[in-house]
C-alpha cells in the first residue's frame, strides 16, 4: 500500500487538498534515470531527504517540491495524484538487445512505457482505434513459417511492405516512440490488457526501425505467453523479421546470387531493409556462399555501413497520431491539453510521438476509402479501419 501525506502549503491547496504521493516521486526519479544521491545533489538536499520523501516519512517543503518538479520535468500536480503509477512489468516486456542494456536504461524505457499506456487510455476514451488482429502462433512455430503464415493471414502475399508502422496500426498494434539517445535501446513490445504495444527508438535509421518493428511483431505473435526467452527468443524474432520483410520467394526471384555492395544498395530499396539485413537474408536462404557473405560483411564494416545506412529511406510516420492530433486541432485542443489532463509535461507527449508525426503536415479529415486505411468519422472523433 502506498503511503501518502498531506502537503501543508499553498501548493496543497492548489491541488485541492490532495496528498503528496511518495511513489510518484520514485517513478519520476527512475523516469529520468537518476539515483537518489544524484537527485539530492541536483536539488541541493541530502540523500537522506530524498529517501524520506520517497518512503513517505515526510514530504518535501514547498521550495524543494518546486526544485524536484523542475529537475524531474514533471508538473507539481503530478506528485499529488492518488493513482500509483508504476513502470511496466519487466517480465511482460520483450526487449531488443536486452543483454546490452543497463538496468537504468531499462527502467527509463519501462517508465516511459507506463506513461504511454496512460496516453493510450486518454486517446481511446475519445477515439475508436482498430482492434487487435494478431494471431497467436505460439512459441513452437518455426519463425520462418510464422512470417509466411502472418502474411497469408493479413492477405499481403509476397509484396514488399511499404510502411511497417501503418501495417501494425491498422492491425491494432499501438506504436509509440522511445526518444532515448542510446544505441543499446532499440525497441520493446508487450501485451497490456489484451492490447499489443510496440515501442521504437526513432533515433535509429528508418531501415533499422522497420526491422525492429518486425522483430517486435514476431515477439507479439510467437511469445505472447512467455518462453522461450533471452537469446533464443531474440534469434527467433530476428529470423521472423527477416522473413517477414524479405519473403523467400521474393528474394529468390531477385537473382542476387553474386551481389556487390553497389548491387545490395540498389536492391535494398525494394524491401526497405538495411544492406546488412539483405546480405544476411541472401546467405540465410543459401543464395550466396559463406565466402561471399563474409567478404560483404568485411566490406560493409570498412565502409561504416554497420552503423549508418547509404541512401536511407524516409522515416515512417503514424496514421493514428496524425489523425488524432488533427481531430484535436479542429476542436482547438493539442498536446498541452493532453499533458494537463495526464499531469505530465508536453515533453513526455513529444517523446512518445517523436519521429512518428510528420512535421507541419495537417492530414485531410475526409474519409479515405483506401483498403486498410485508418479514417476519421466527422460526426464523432472515432478512428476505425475500412476493409
Amino acid at each position: 500500500m502506498t503511503t501518502t501525506l498531506m502537503y501543508p502549503s499553498k501548493d496543497a491547496q492548489s491541488n485541492n487538498g490532495q496528498k503528496f504521493n511518495p511513489a510518484r516521486l520514485t517513478f519520476a526519479r527512475i523516469r529520468r534515470g537518476l539515483k537518489k544521491t544524484k537527485l539530492a545533489e541536483k536539488i541541493g538536499v541530502t540523500a537522506r531527504s530524498i529517501t524520506g520523501y520517497e518512503s513517505g516519512e515526510f514530504p518535501p517543503d514547498e521550495e524543494n517540491l518546486a526544485k524536484l518538479a523542475m529537475e524531474l520535468k514533471f508538473p507539481p500536480a503530478f506528485f499529488f495524484e492518488d493513482e500509483v503509477l508504476e513502470p511496466l512489468d519487466a517480465d511482460a516486456v520483450s526487449f531488443r538487445a536486452l543483454s546490452k542494456m543497463s538496468s537504468g536504461l531499462k527502467n527509463i524505457a519501462l517508465t516511459s512505457g507506463a506513461i504511454a499506456v496512460q496516453l493510450h487510455e486518454w486517446i481511446v476514451a475519445r477515439f475508436v482505434l482498430p482492434e487487435s488482429n494478431l494471431p497467436d502462433f505460439g512459441k513452437y512455430m518455426d519463425p520462418e513459417a510464422a512470417a509466411e503464415a502472418l502474411r497469408h493471414y493479413w492477405k499481403i502475399g509476397e509484396s514488399p511492405i511499404k510502411n511497417m508502422v501503418h501495417l501494425l496500426e491498422v492491425n491494432g498494434v499501438r506504436v509509440f516512440s522511445l526518444a532515448i539517445d542510446a544505441k543499446e535501446v532499440d525497441a520493446f513490445s508487450l501485451w497490456f490488457d489484451g492490447i499489443p504495444f510496440v515501442f521504437l527508438n526513432t533515433n535509429k535509421t528508418a531501415e533499422h526501425s522497420r526491422f525492429d518493428a518486425a522483430h517486435e511483431l514476431g515477439h507479439l505473435i510467437m511469445h505472447k505467453h512467455g518462453q522461450p526467452s533471452g537469446q533464443d527468443a531474440e534469434r527467433m524474432a530476428d529470423v521472423f523479421a527477416s522473413a517477414f520483410l524479405m519473403p523467400a520467394k521474393s528474394i529468390t526471384s531477385s537473382r542476387l546470387m553474386f551481389p556487390t555492395i553497389e548491387a545490395l544498395v540498389r536492391a535494398k530499396k525494394q524491401w526497405g531493409v538495411s544492406v546488412a539485413a539483405l546480405n544476411y537474408r541472401l546467405h540465410h536462404l543459401k543464395l550466396t556462399t559463406d565466402w561471399t557473405y563474409r567478404t560483404l560483411c568485411i566490406q560493409l564494416s570498412k565502409l561504416g555501413m554497420r552503423t549508418s545506412e547509404p541512401n536511407s529511406m524516409q522515416r515512417e510516420s503514424s496514421q493514428v497520431f496524425e489523425k488524432v492530433f488533427s481531430a484535436l486541432r479542429s476542436e482547438k485542443l493539442g498536446k498541452h491539453d493532453i499533458a494537463k489532463d495526464l499531469n505530465v509535461s508536453i515533453q513526455e507527449i513529444d517523446e512518445l510521438t517523436y519521429g512518428l508525426l510528420k512535421i507541419g503536415v495537417v492530414p485531410d479529415r475526409s474519409i479515405d476509402a483506401t483498403p486498410n486505411s485508418l479514417v476519421l468519422i466527422k460526426s464523432r472523433p472515432s478512428l476505425f479501419v475500412v476493409r
